[in-house]
């Protein structure tokens, strides 16, 4: 319990102190992301990581509080992740690789024997689209770093339940890092997780929650495994069908998100994070009660009818621009083209009071010429003041 509070602590410091050293050499390397056309920097990950991986891995080697040889692996592997997603930042790999390699990652970690090979292999799939949910969530100013601390702590309370105190004590530390570096993430942005700190975060969270649902049944920890991970499933879902429902391409970035879309509905960035964050609080504390004992499996029903009903409003929310070349209906209103052969007549002439005649409209400077010695042979006018 002590080493807990201790290293927490100690992560929440060294998170904020790491993360505010590393913007300087971000900026130099161009290690950036443009938002509302301001660079952040996408170091804040790295601090994260370093910062977790080194608070647990002195837990395990003083002995205070060992991890054990699977959660090892897991934290291995999410560290794995989090270096795939740095090489991402900083050479923009492409997305089947970064997905193919976090999903490898996640192969190695997963926990066979205890869970089988049919839930094994679903349990690879569920690590790596939570990563990726997550690398979605780092959209926008403290909305990853807020859903990563409930989470942690949510998942935590899950791995002490099942005794793994060395798997809680890494979550605490994730918790406190990511809460260090939120002084640095909420809006205005100072610094992002980016795609290191958003596949380690999601990996780890997503590899615990599996460890810790492993040996119960698979409808109950499915169900559990869907409540503690609810906000990132849903702006995944949120965001497959509007580009699907919009004709767009699925890995085509825009501007489509669970957060971009709260804030075309009126809220501020900060409005933004804090109800993403309630929904999470919501959704974890449903996942925990139920991974406890203290509700049925049922209870994680209306976190998914509360999130149908999300992903159906939220579609509604106009978040793309006119396409072009969409067809009569999107093309806008402009002069007639000529055709071949007509002849092009000036607005000037074809507006003549009284109409114009053929040759005014064949000679269109004759007519001009016409009109000039009509106004000179006409009266004058003066008119006073």
């Amino acid at each position: 319990m002590l080493y807990g509070i201790a290293a927490a602590t100690a992560s929440f410091l060294l998170a904020a102190l790491l993360a505010a050293l590393l913007r300087a050499p971000a900026l130099s390397l161009a290690l950036v992301d443009r938002r509302r056309r301001r660079p952040v920097p996408l170091s804040g990950g790295v601090a994260v990581a370093l910062v977790t991986g080194l608070v647990a891995g002195v837990g395990d080697w003083t002995g205070v509080v060992p991890l054990g040889p699977a959660a090892g692996r897991l934290l291995l592997g999410a560290l794995a992740a989090g270096a795939l997603g740095l090489a991402a930042d900083l050479w923009r790999l492409r997305r089947r690789w970064v997905v193919a390699g976090t999903a490898v990652a996640a192969a190695c970690v997963v926990p066979y024997g205890e869970t089988g090979p049919v839930a094994g292999v679903l349990a690879v799939g569920w690590i790596t689209l939570v990563a990726a949910a997550f690398r979605g969530l780092d959209h926008a100013d403290g909305v990853a770093g807020t859903v990563g601390v409930v989470t942690a702590f949510g998942v935590a309370a899950c791995a002490a339940a099942e005794l793994r105190d060395g798997l809680a004590v890494a979550l605490l530390a994730l918790a406190a890092a990511l809460t260090g570096l939120l002084l640095h993430n909420w809006h205005p942005a100072r610094i992002a997780l980016g795609a290191c700190g958003a596949l380690f975060t999601g990996f780890l969270l997503a590899g615990a929650a599996v460890f810790t649902r492993a040996g119960h049944p698979p409808a109950g920890g499915a169900a559990v495994l869907f409540a503690l991970t609810a906000p990132a499933c849903l702006d995944v879902v949120l965001v497959l069908l509007s580009r699907r429902l919009a004709g767009r391409p699925v890995l085509r970035a825009g501007p489509d998100h669970l957060a971009h879309r709260l804030r075309r509905l009126g809220l501020t960035p900060q409005g933004a994070a804090v109800v993403v964050g309630a929904v999470s609080c919501g959704a974890v504390l449903t996942g925990v009660l139920v991974h406890t004992g203290r509700v049925g499996a049922p209870a994680v029903w209306w976190v998914a009818g509360a999130a149908a009903a999300a992903v159906a409003g939220l579609l509604r929310v106009r978040v793309y621009g006119p396409r072009h070349g969409a067809g009569a209906q999107g093309r806008v209103p402009g002069p007639a083209r000529p055709t071949r052969g007509a002849c092009r007549v000036p607005p000037e002439v074809a507006d003549t009071p009284g109409g114009a005649s053929s040759r005014g409209t064949i000679f269109p400077v004759r007519q001009a010429r016409r009109a000039e010695e009509d106004q000179v042979s006409a009266p004058l006018r003066v008119r006073n003041g």
